[in-house]
């Protein structure tokens, strides 16, 4: 459509002065050429040539064409094309083209008018280029004939203002003048009267003459032929003939009946009825019946096109005489056109930080129709965000009213309806589709205000342990999150450098193995950011946890199993069943079920005489001692914790069976002395066993033989002190019931000395050896652990269970 090209882009600012009290007015001559100087439009405005360009100067016309072309550079009016004033404004006698001067920012008016002169640049012209008069002999001088009048479209001076005859002659002449109701007329006027029998027919032309400079002229063809007497011209019942017709009235309706009269009679007084348009008004829209004389009309009238129109009706008569009249139709406006609505400005999309007040468009609303058909009214549906507001005359303004949210209503679609003030109304609505755009005012928001992550210990390296996630309620670049871990983590919290976010994702990795004993948890803080303009952020805690994995097998601490020979626990025989012989003091650097212990009796020299306390590991004795347990007893027990799987360690200790503690000696000697009287031992006892049943003579003997070494050895070591001191430091020990820690005894045994002493030391915490694990069952099964005997090497012989001073004194210790 021609008026969508004239959509101008205009931002108002409120409040600001709208157009100047007077217009301004200028003229212009029609046809004159493209670029022709109107007037120095900006100097008249007040405004400076650097104004019309920064506030973007436009010419905006009522019917949306464009006439006239404003120059920025200079602030000049000119001519954008041809201008035809007959077109433009057909026979008016004024012919104003306004339009308005629009400024923005802010928004201006100013009521510009140009005045369209006439020039003599049409010629009159004649309906028809020749007319035909059948004239009686009998009329007598001063007879009227009329003639249908020369149409010239220029106005003023430039229309018809004489007209003459080509060539004279004696008997006709030309009348141009007023009648009595004060309208032109033209008439050929006879002067003399005719003579058929000496001029049968005359032929001359009319012509019409402007007052122009230089005059135009047009003529048409006048044949008069010379008839016998019929003396008696048609007559009309009047002059003119004025027909009211709405213009929704259909096609084939009878506006108005003319009529005309003869008296004379026969062919003389028969009329016929012609109907002619003015010049300039081809494609007649009325027909006339030439007998009846009724006005049809062939085509519906409108009245934006055409108000009024002129039509002539001819009636002649059969003897060739006529009369003309005319005929004024007068179309009546009904409202047969809706309003239209003519957008000048509009901005879309918005951003949804806009403030309150704001123009959206500018747009002109007209209506073709008149009276109350063409008054219209604007009005807005949903007016919650937006109103509208009467700029200029008929220009409004659609204004924002309050504050825009995209995030709610990311487009607003605003219908405008236009409705005139006819009976029935029409409308028209146009729709306005507003979309917001996005402005970063939402920071992200995590999903959890807080986030728990677990990961085993011994994790492998860059293990993936959770994610983070964070929405971000704008759209494009405001709604893309990235995460990072924040640079601040506080006073409180230390930095974690094995722990890396995905800045895409949100995938939280731990970089590193990490160790339960070292590290049980940590926190860090996640920062969430959108790549908005400044950027938002959010920050939420993360805390790691890390989860125990049964990597710690159980850590023996008493008794200390270190590379030297391990202490020994003395016993005395008379003992009775559940005594406390030693505690297995171990701990697991593990949690939870990983370092809950049991203890359990692995091996022993004699399974049968010792129990280990499940959850405490005491060593108690199952049963009392009798002659024929080993003097010397190992056992070995284990310690399990409750992982999956479990891991263990061993904890091996000595037990010596003491009868009584009389002449008892502890030698100094090396450990290297105790292992060669073991293996002595050992050696009598294999040849016991393997010669007892064949000679049992030899093995008295041999048994002999082996007291008798005894005894000297007894004779060449120090002398002991008594037993019932020794007795009392072993009840001592047995009444205290437990053992936590592991004690080092010394004694020290001299001859005839009387600084010789028992000593017992202060406890010692042993070191930390890594200790040898083995993997055992889970903790929820039951496993026995059978004692196992120890090898024949650490049997004595045929050891009754009870040992004598001298036999005591042949033994060392582990």
């Amino acid at each position: 459509m021609a008026l969508a090209r004239q959509v101008l882009c205009v931002c108002a600012l409120l409040g600001l002065p709208l157009a100047g009290a007077e217009p301004i007015r200028y003229s212009v001559a029609e046809e004159a050429e493209s670029g022709s100087l109107v007037g120095e439009l900006a100097e008249d405005a007040g405004l400076t040539p650097a104004q019309l360009s920064a506030r973007r100067a436009r010419l905006v016309s009522e019917d949306g064409r464009q006439h006239f072309r404003l120059e920025r550079a200079s602030g000049r009016l000119v001519v954008a094309g041809r201008l035809d004033r007959e077109q433009l404004c057909a026979q008016s006698d004024t012919c104003m083209l306004p339009f308005e001067l629009l400024l923005s920012n802010p928004l201006q008016f100013f009521r510009v008018e140009v005045t369209v002169k006439d020039i003599n640049d049409h010629s009159p012209v004649f309906r028809e280029d020749r007319v035909n008069f059948r004239i009686p002999e009998t009329s007598e001088p001063g007879s009227r004939f009329p003639l249908e009048m020369a149409r010239d479209l220029d106005i003023g001076t430039n229309t018809v203002q004489e007209y003459n005859m080509s060539p004279k002659n004696e008997y006709f002449s030309v009348s141009y003048g007023s009648s009595i109701k004060g309208k032109k007329s033209l008439e050929l006027v006879l002067e003399k009267p005719l003579d058929r029998e000496e001029h049968a027919e005359m032929g001359f032309s009319v012509m019409a003459v402007d007052g122009g400079s230089p005059p135009r002229s047009g003529s048409i063809e006048i044949s008069v032929i010379i008839l016998d007497a019929n003396d008696n011209a048609p007559i009309f019942t009047q002059e003119e003939y004025i027909a009211k017709v709405l213009e929704n009235m259909p096609e084939g309706s009878v506006i108005l009946t003319v009529w005309a009269t003869d008296p004379d009679a026969g062919v003389n007084g028969d009329i016929s009825y012609q109907l002619s348009e003015v010049v300039g008004q081809s494609d007649s829209a009325f027909v006339i019946d030439p007998i009846t004389g009724e006005i049809k009309l062939t085509k519906p009238l409108d009245f934006e096109a055409a108000q009024i129109h002129e039509l002539t009706v001819r009636a002649t008569d059969g003897g060739g005489l006529s009369a003309i009249c005319k005929v004024l139709v007068e179309v009546v406006d009904v409202n047969d056109n809706a309003p239209e609505l003519v957008v000048s400005s509009f901005s879309s999309p918005l951003p949804e930080n806009t403030v309150p007040g704001t123009v959206v468009a500018l747009f002109t609303v007209r209506d073709q129709d008149s009276g109350a058909n063409g008054k219209i009214s604007c009005a807005l549906q949903d007016q919650l965000f937006f109103s509208l507001r009467p700029a200029y005359k008929n220009y409004y303004e659609l204004v924002t009213v309050s504050a825009l949210d995209r995030e709610e209503t990311p487009q607003h679609i605003l219908s405008v309806t236009a409705a005139d003030a006819g009976s029935p109304p029409l409308t028209s609505t146009h729709t306005f589709t507003v979309d917001i755009s996005d402005v970063n005012d939402n920071a992200p928001v995590f999903n959890q205000t807080s986030y728990t992550m677990y990961v085993r210990e011994n994790n492998v390296p860059t293990v993936f342990v959770g994610a983070v996630s964070a929405a971000d309620a704008d759209v494009g670049l405001n709604a893309k999150v990235s995460y990072s871990l924040a640079a601040e983590q506080g006073p409180e919290r230390a930095w974690c450098s094995c722990i890396s976010v995905n800045s895409e994702k949100g995938h939280v990795f731990v970089l590193r193995p990490l160790d339960y004993e070292r590290l049980r948890q940590t926190e860090v803080t996640v920062s969430a950011s959108d790549a908005g303009s400044p950027p938002l952020r959010a920050n939420v805690t993360v805390r790691l946890v890390v989860l125990d994995e049964n990597d710690n097998a159980p850590l023996v601490l008493y008794p200390a199993q270190e590379s030297g020979p391990a202490s020994s626990e003395l016993v005395p025989v008379s003992a009775e069943a559940g005594y406390l012989i030693s505690k297995v003091v171990a701990v697991d650097a593990d949690s939870g079920q990983n370092s809950w212990l049991s203890y359990h009796l692995l091996r022993a020299t004699d399974p049968g005489l010792f129990s280990v306390g499940v959850q405490r590991g005491e060593v108690r004795l199952r049963r009392p001692v009798t002659e024929r347990d080993s003097v010397k007893q190992k056992l070995v027990v284990l310690v399990r914790d409750n992982g999956k799987p479990p891991l263990s360690a061993t904890a091996a200790l000595s037990a010596l069976l003491l009868k009584e503690f009389s002449d008892v000696r502890l030698p100094h000697s090396s450990p290297a002395s105790e292992d060669q009287a073991a293996a002595s031992l050992t050696t009598y006892l294999i040849i016991a066993l393997v010669f007892v049943s064949l000679l049992f003579l030899i093995s008295t003997a041999v048994l002999l033989a082996r007291k008798v070494c005894r005894r000297k050895e007894l004779k060449a070591g120090p002398v002991l002190y008594a037993a019932d001191t020794l007795q009392s430091g072993l009840a001592d020990a047995a009444a205290a019931g437990t053992l936590p820690r592991a004690y080092c005894y010394e004694i020290s045994l001299t001859t005839g000395s009387g600084n010789s002493e028992f000593r017992f030391l202060k406890p010692i915490l042993p070191s930390l050896p890594p200790q040898h694990c083995t993997v055992g069952q889970g903790p929820g099964e039951e496993q026995d652990f059978p004692g196992v005997p120890v090898s024949s090497e650490d049997m004595a012989p045929d050891n009754a269970g009870t040992l004598s001073a001298g036999q005591f004194n042949a033994l060392s210790f582990d």
